[in-house]
């Protein structure tokens, strides 16, 4: 089996081991690409005959009217001189007359078509519709955020969704330094009552009976929590599923994923939700870019308060000096647990994917172009 998009053989024939494209969604994704290009050059093919025509129709019109008033008007103040003039005038008016008649239907129902497409919805209605495309995200180790970027699939930080490998190396050296200083008190107080044992009674004794049952104290509270840190490191460990993830959507409902990717090259994560469908956020029209002053909204879940809206401005595109990437920055406060969320322009539409923060720093954002997401999951977002 040879992969269509890598070029990569291998004996799978559902996935592709190298790119992890799934070969029938590719295909499907081809074949949608194949049929959106041919009504595209269809459209304008009837559009370009549809010019023609209003040309035509435009030509006959100018060319009637300019017969009207350069032949027509002087022979009219000519009286009754011409009589064969006058009687000719009202079928020339008529047939003038007539086809100002059938363009302007043509005009009046254009004029009203253009009114139709380009009533825009207000911001309220554009922030609400965009708020409800917005899901909260619950994993073992915290909680992030999401929207739905299709009716199927929803797009978050794929930091939100698995967990940095360098915090979970730190984390293990810290239960496993507690793990050993728990050892060595059990042994401590193992010691000491031994000691104990081969004592006579009196104060010393007695003195360091106290300290045993002091110390055996401090460590009964201590062991539950090493407990917790012990399960929570076991869960880091174990590479996490899409049953783990549970996604809240805006009325509340709980679910959970049923498909996980995660990009290579990107804080980007896709998780899919097969149990209905969703109304996505717009993408914005193409080659509509971003000017800074730009109004924008954040969506997301800070600190756990679901579906919270703040809005800023678009302050510019900014390269990253470490990964050398390109984000949109904004003043719209990004806070922990808006990561994943969108950023929205005044039209509700997606410009962005909220990714982090200048720490120390206030009303510096940064999110990833929604353009890279449909880069990096093109062959799952058809």
């Amino acid at each position: 089996m040879r992969c269509p998009k890598c070029d990569h053989e291998q004996k799978v024939s559902l996935e592709c081991e190298a790119c992890g494209i799934i070969f029938d969604k590719y295909r499907k994704f081809q074949e949608r690409k194949k049929a959106d290009e041919e009504v595209v050059e269809h459209k304008k093919k009837s559009g370009l005959v549809s010019k023609i025509a209003q040309l035509g129709l435009l030509i006959i019109a100018v060319a009637g009217t300019t017969y009207y008033f350069t032949a027509i008007h002087p022979l009219q103040n000519q009286g009754s001189e011409n009589v064969e003039s006058q009687v000719s005038e009202p079928s020339v008016t008529t047939t003038v007359s007539q086809e100002k008649a059938s363009v302007q239907p043509q005009l009046t129902a254009k004029s009203s078509e253009q009114s139709t497409v380009s009533a825009p919805i207000s911001t309220q209605d554009a922030i609400e519709r965009a708020r409800n495309a917005t899901v909260s995200i619950e994993t073992p180790w915290g909680t992030g955020s999401g929207f739905f970027i299709d009716s199927s699939y929803i797009v978050t930080n794929r930091h939100v969704v698995e967990f940095d490998e360098r915090k979970i190396a730190d984390f293990r050296s810290e239960v496993e330094r507690d793990r050993r200083m728990i050892e060595l008190e059990k042994q401590k107080i193992r010691d000491m009552k031994n000691q104990m044992r081969k004592l006579a009674k009196g104060p010393t004794k007695s003195q360091l009976s106290i300290i045993i049952k002091s110390r055996e104290k401090t460590l009964a509270k201590i062991l539950p929590q090493h407990d917790a840190r012990e399960q929570k490191l076991e869960e880091l460990e174990t590479k996490v599923q899409p049953s783990d993830i549970k996604i809240i959507l805006a009325d509340g409902t709980e679910h959970v994923a049923t498909y996980l990717m995660v990009s290579n090259n990107y804080d980007l994560a896709l998780m899919s939700l097969f149990a209905g469908e969703w109304t996505p956020i717009q993408r914005p029209r193409s080659g509509r870019k971003m000017h800074q002053g730009d109004k924008v909204y954040a969506i997301g879940s800070p600190v756990g308060l679901r579906h919270t809206v703040t809005s800023g401005i678009f302050s510019g595109y900014r390269k990253h000096t470490g990964d050398g990437q390109m984000y949109l920055q904004t003043d719209a406060a990004i806070n922990p647990g808006n990561s994943g969320g969108p950023l929205i322009d005044e039209n509700g539409c997606v410009r962005g994917v909220n990714r982090m923060i200048i720490r120390d720093t206030e009303g510096i954002g940064f999110a990833i172009p929604i353009e890279i997401v449909f880069e990096e999951f093109s062959s799952s977002l058809f």
